[in-house]
């Protein structure tokens, strides 16, 4: 074991190192539950990247133009923790030592809107690290599209700590490798290889040559071989930085649990506390002055509280950066403030394409298409791509160019076959700010996307993902194509809001709702086939669909059938209501796009569009009925999916699972006893 002193580094640095190493040992302790190895391992690391390199003002954590730190294993929080607590952010030594409890600003996992100074919510291992990659993208498209010769606005890093596992999961791979094609020279990421993991040793699992890995991704790599020696660190830190056409990896080797005398480099340490003798004995091993817990000494305080004044004149110092951009540019001051703040520029509405029946059949696919493009040529700062479909999904941005390395001011993002890592970049991308970021691929593959979805509706990001060939219409390609549970799945993330249009309107309308939210991402699930556009009449003409439900045909102000659809199932609703007037029965079909949207309404309005006393309810939607009781009730029926589709043209396909206006009007004869 070494003795824990960094080459050349005073002894109040030291101190400082292991103040950071004592607070995480005892945070854990407190709360019998954590993981102390880590924060442990990489305390001289994190101390010199926070004091020495990271540009960051504590008093301000918003200042757009700041460096951004992401932990990217979130389990090793009590390091974030730590370094916020004793540089000046708003996190006190009471939160450190609420440490995982209920209520407090410090939970196991750091959390994006919780905690002052907190970037990103981390933990499922991979996600901090593609939001990285989204990170640095947005920097460097703002920074192609507002700087100048002679006003450099924005020139940020993103800084990115890494362990083993992260490195293990597929989307680092798949992120790493867009990355070093883009050349995104100002991510620097910090990999702790301490070749710990949960199990034991990473040898079990993870032998490959990590260095020449991301060599062959196009990164530049150094290697520290001693994660003690502060100067080596800065040093690789400061070659990071001067690196210009790529992004920078640095391997650090650490010890986890460092200066615990039975529990360095052991899996132990890894998620669980040391215990009160082992930190007594681990705390005596690195000359910590005071055995008590949770000790900050007052030079350790005094020193990393120096980042507030450091953080003070650089902001002031881009606040006249700033000044002199508005006076020279004022235009381009003016829009750059507006998207960083999230301000839509006005009449950005107006240009919204209105669809008529006599236009004939559209998928919603197309009509999702031709609303980008109108609002991309107000909207600016929407910026966006497809996982390798974009002409299928219809998103590419036509007055502009695609983002490469040589071109970071194109709107047109080729994120390739990653749809896992696209969905966390674009995260990244909105966590940033200064940019609105959507992402398409087939709905079927939103399984691959899945956490980073999730994690988005944890952070409420306002991301827009846009999921076309939404159901077994999609035809020949077969079952592994054909959603059948994505819907319903995509439905069960809380603060996702998923709209399913039934025609070019209401896709255009799906687009108005989703570019103007702000507290969460969207989903708008399109249709590969073509769709009439829905007549418009007096009970639909109005922007309905931001209702999520709404009165689409009604052949009597009170009906004794309520036919409720979504998407391309509300045509053949409609044909099966017609067949049903005529025969007298009083029909009334509701659109339904959205639950999300229609859960927020008002009861009186869900009691409007359902009145309770209707009880005779008939759901359609080509996906499993899984949740649609809770609109149907106990006496109606569900059509949708029970098992997987086939191969065979959509058509087909339809009318052999049932998706008919017969079979619609065959199930309403029997509720009605007809």
């Amino acid at each position: 074991m070494t003795d824990g002193t960094p080459e050349n580094r005073n002894d109040l640095d030291l101190l400082c190192i292991n103040t950071i190493r004592s607070l995480s040992m005892d945070a854990v302790q407190k709360a019998n539950s954590g993981h102390p190895g880590a924060p442990m391992g990489l305390a001289p690391a994190a101390y010199t990247l926070w004091t020495r390199i990271l540009k960051h003002n504590p008093a301000n954590p918003d200042w757009f133009n700041r460096d951004r730190f992401i932990l990217s294993g979130g389990h090793a929080s009590m390091l974030l923790y730590s370094m916020l607590y004793l540089t000046g952010y708003d996190l006190s030594l009471e939160d450190i030592k609420n440490f995982r409890q209920w209520g407090s600003k410090t939970p196991g996992h750091p959390e994006y809107r919780h905690t002052p100074g907190v970037e990103t919510t981390t933990g499922p291992l991979g996600q901090g690290f593609a939001n990285g990659v989204g990170m640095a993208m947005a920097e460097r498209h703002l920074a192609a599209c507002y700087n100048t010769k002679d006003h450099e606005i924005i020139d940020h890093h993103t800084f990115v700590v890494c362990g083993d596992g992260d490195l293990m999961e597929g989307i680092t791979s798949e992120a790493a490798s867009l990355a070093g094609h883009l050349g995104l020279s100002e991510l620097i990421c910090i990999y702790d290889d301490n070749k710990i993991s949960i199990e034991g040793s990473t040898g079990i699992a993870f032998t490959e040559d990590v260095a020449a890995r991301f060599k062959a991704y196009n990164w530049h790599v150094q290697k520290v071989e001693d994660g003690n020696n502060a100067d080596a660190i800065l040093k690789a830190l400061k070659k990071a930085k001067a690196e210009k056409k790529k992004p920078s990896l640095i391997m650090l080797r650490t010890h986890i649990a460092f200066g615990s005398p039975n529990k360095q480099d052991s899996a132990e340490a890894h998620g669980a506390p040391l215990g009160e003798e082992e930190i007594r004995l681990t705390k005596k091993n690195l000359g910590c002055p005071d055995g008590s817990s949770f000790c900050v000494p007052d030079g350790v305080l005094q020193l990393c509280r120096k980042c507030l004044e450091t953080g003070k004149k650089a902001e002031s110092k881009w606040q006249k950066k700033m000044k002199s951009y508005r006076n020279g540019f004022p235009d381009f001051a003016a829009r750059f403030t507006d998207a960083i703040n999230g301000k839509l520029p006005d009449g950005w509405e107006n240009s919204l394409p209105a669809f008529s029946a006599k236009d004939g059949s559209i998928a919603t696919r197309s009509a999702s298409g031709k609303a980008l493009n109108a609002i991309a040529e107000k909207v600016t700062n929407l910026i966006g791509g497809s996982a390798d479909l974009a002409p299928s999904n219809n998103t590419i941005i036509k007055n502009s160019c695609d983002f490469q390395k040589d071109s970071y001011h194109g709107r047109n993002i080729r994120f390739g076959v990653r749809e896992h890592a696209m969905g966390a970049i674009l995260s990244g991308m909105a966590l940033h700010g200064g940019i609105r970021p959507y992402g398409g691929t087939f709905l079927v593959f939103a399984d691959y996307m899945r956490p980073a979805i999730r994690l988005a509706s944890l952070m409420r990001l306002p991301v827009i993902y846009v999921f076309t060939h939404d159901s077994i219409a999609v035809g020949e390609d077969g079952p592994t194509h054909q959603p059948v549970e994505h819907i319903c799945s995509l439905r069960a993330i809380p603060g996702l809001t998923v709209i399913r249009p039934a025609d070019a309107n209401e896709t255009k309308e799906a687009w108005r709702f989703a570019v103007k939210s702000t507290e969460g991402p969207v989903a708008l699930i399109l249709s590969r086939q073509n769709l009439p556009v829905i007549e418009k009449t007096e009970s639909n003409t109005a922007n309905l669909l931001e209702n999520g439900a709404y009165i689409i045909y009604d052949s009597s102000s009170r009906p004794s059938l309520i036919i409720i659809a979504t998407g391309s199932e509300v045509h053949i609703a409609l044909e099966a209501a017609k067949s049903l007037t005529a025969k007298g029965v009083s029909v009334r079909v509701v659109s339904m796009p959205s639950w999300e949207l229609f859960e927020k309404t008002s009861a009186e309005y869900k009691e409007k569009i359902l009145p309770p006393e209707v009880s005779n309810r008939i759901a359609v939607e080509a996906g499993i009925p899984m949740g649609w009781e809770r609109y149907t009730g106990g006496k109606g029926e569900i059509i949708g999916m029970t098992g997987f589709g086939a191969s065979a043209p959509g058509g087909t396909l339809m009318k052999n699972f049932g998706f008919t206006a017969d079979h619609i009007i065959q199930k309403a004869m029997k509720l009605l006893q007809m």
